[in-house]
């Protein structure tokens, strides 16, 4: 089976890579502006990212609610799972100055912001702060922007992930390659854009899951693979934070997690609160010891003093009723309540195992602006790929909207670039017509399991040395060869994963030179050879970029 060329170029003005809750806010923004918007998905927009089955938390602030100190806000905000250090200050105050527009404008297309009625903010909150974490019905969101997109006369492309971005000779964004998967047999596209905005979520699936025979069991969107790292990198742009990749917590092997949305008490064997955060269950502040210090049921095992629980045994049944039947189901993640009942689980009986899983990029990645714009013109970036920008899903469709906004005026300012002949693309049909026809190819899925070993076992967050890097990049170095010479795929989907995977290999590659160059202790990061945290490098972060003469790593400010 060879890949086919569809003949037609499909010319844009803006390139939305990747459909999910940035993607689409981010094509909203634009297309409202007039621009002529294309959105390339792997899936389907209706239901695809990390939001693809819902939300029902939204950090925001809203002065009627929350008064008019802006930098007291600042300051608490920074104190939940969407603050915190590895994001840019101007960033935080960015997406969190911005908020309210989107929830205005979501409440305006059918979201319900107010499922009770009134501004109702509950969870992610420390004892003692205002809360910021919007309570919301988020079960539609995904057809809702997806209508709203439509409605602006946005383009969409489902089944068509990105695998090249195009550059011209000046080191400007004019176009990109997508694979069309519809059809078993594969159909490169051709797109020519002025800009284009990667919007392809976090990089998951880089670290064995909490059940690694099933890779997609997974607490963020399992597509979302690194392949926006990966294109960012590869056409050099300047990458940040990946050495402080983080994890998630929820109920141990069940990543459909929720952990902010549990009203219960993290506690020991025994059914003893082990946070001081409060010592009874809380609708309103939830428990944030798994925001704070989502590692610690992890750590807990490791040190012989786990497993740790959450505890809803003294949870009022009304809120018990409310957690189940109305905050489950507004996040997507009513399965749980599905699985108690089938397991005849009484919770006002038992504590449910709470564990650490899901170790990967997400809020490390491309370096952008206050623009949403990389340092690659014409390249813009937004949601689990940015990597000075957090805010969960608030930052990410704020940013999406803000680049939105800025590429309709960058646009005015190019010339449109024929991609025509660009060199790239033989080399992309090139590659896929060899995985396609080689009868005896291995399959992805070796390839993913063998990166996924080489990441936990040299580049694991409990510990770190030189040595071990050193081996494990070698390691990895070495893969990336076999799985170029040997990797085979029978159809539309092999291509798809076996892609990812390559993708994977690549974004693996600076992750082990960031983690190999910061010669210290901090975070997540612990270095058996550099046991100190290093003053100097305070509130700076590390950088790398891939330039034609090498690989170039650095410390910057933040600002």
């Amino acid at each position: 089976m060879n890949i086919t060329k569809q003949n037609k170029i499909i010319k844009t003005d803006y390139l939305v890579i990747g459909g999910g809750m940035a993607g689409l806010q981010s094509a909203i923004s634009a297309a409202s502006r007039g621009l002529d918007v294309v959105i390339a998905e792997k899936a389907d927009t209706r239901r695809s990212g990390s939001g693809a089955n819902g939300n029902d938390h939204f950090a925001c602030y809203i002065p009627e609610c929350h008064g008019d100190d802006f930098e007291l806000v600042v300051r608490q905000v920074n104190m939940t799972m969407d603050g915190g250090p590895w994001q840019d200050p101007t960033m935080l105050r960015l997406w969190l100055s911005r908020s309210f527009e989107i929830v205005q404008f979501w409440e305006s297309i059918g979201i319900r912001m107010r499922p009770t009625g009134k501004w109702n903010f509950e969870g992610h909150s420390v004892p003692g702060n205002q809360r910021y974490h919007l309570k919301f019905d988020g079960q539609n969101q995904k057809s809702a922007l997806t209508k709203a997109a439509l409605d602006r006369g946005v383009h969409i492309m489902n089944k068509t992930p990105i695998c090249d971005i195009l550059l011209n000779d000046e080191g400007r964004v004019v176009g990109a390659v997508g694979i069309d998967i519809s059809e078993e047999q594969p159909k490169l596209i051709v797109f020519q854009a002025k800009a284009v905005i990667i919007a392809a979520g976090g990089a998951g699936r880089m670290y064995p899951g909490i059940t690694p025979a099933y890779m997609f069991n997974d607490s963020a969107c399992p597509a979302d693979a690194g392949t926006g790292h990966a294109l960012a990198y590869r056409s050099g742009a300047r990458l940040t934070n990946l050495d402080m990749a983080g994890g998630h917590a929820g109920p141990r092997y069940f990543a459909r997690g929720g952990k902010g949305t549990w009203i219960g008490l993290t506690s020991d064997i025994h059914g003893n609160c082990i946070t001081p955060y409060q010592d009874k269950p809380s609708r309103e502040n939830g428990d944030i010891a798994s925001d704070i210090w989502p590692g610690s049921y992890r750590e807990r095992m490791q040190a012989g003093t786990g497993p740790s629980y959450m505890n809803c045994t003294e949870t009022t049944d009304e809120d018990l009723e409310y957690m189940l039947h109305d905050a489950f189901v507004s996040e997507g993640i009513d399965s749980i309540t599905d699985h108690l009942k089938q397991r005849k689980i009484n919770l006002r009986d038992s504590m449910i195992e709470f564990g650490s899983y899901n170790i990967g990029f997400s809020s490390q990645g491309i370096d952008i602006d206050i623009h949403g714009m990389s340092t690659v013109p014409g390249m813009f970036a937004a949601g689990g790929v940015a990597g000075n920008v957090k805010g969960s899903l608030s930052g990410a469709v704020v940013i999406g909207m803000v680049a939105g906004e800025y590429a309709a005026d960058y646009v005015k300012t190019v010339e449109e670039c024929t991609v025509e002949n660009h060199p790239t693309l033989q080399a992309r049909l090139d590659q896929c017509n060899a995985l396609l026809n080689r009868q005896e190819g291995a399959h992805w899925k070796e390839a993913a399991s063998t990166l996924q070993n080489i990441m936990n076992d040299y580049a694991g967050i409990q510990i770190r040395s030189e040595n071990m890097l050193t081996a494990g990049l070698a390691y990895l170095r070495q893969l990336r060869e076999e799985a170029q010479a040997h990797l085979g795929a029978a159809n539309s989907h092999e291509l798809m994963r076996t892609l990812e995977v390559l993708d994977q290999i690549d974004i693996g590659e600076p992750f082990f030179l960031m983690v190999l160059n910061r010669k210290e202790s901090r975070g997540p990061h612990h270095r058996s050879d550099y046991t100190y945290t290093n003053m100097l490098l305070n509130d700076k972060f590390q950088t790398i970029v891939k330039t034609k003469n090498g690989v170039v790593l650095d410390f910057r400010s933040s600002w």
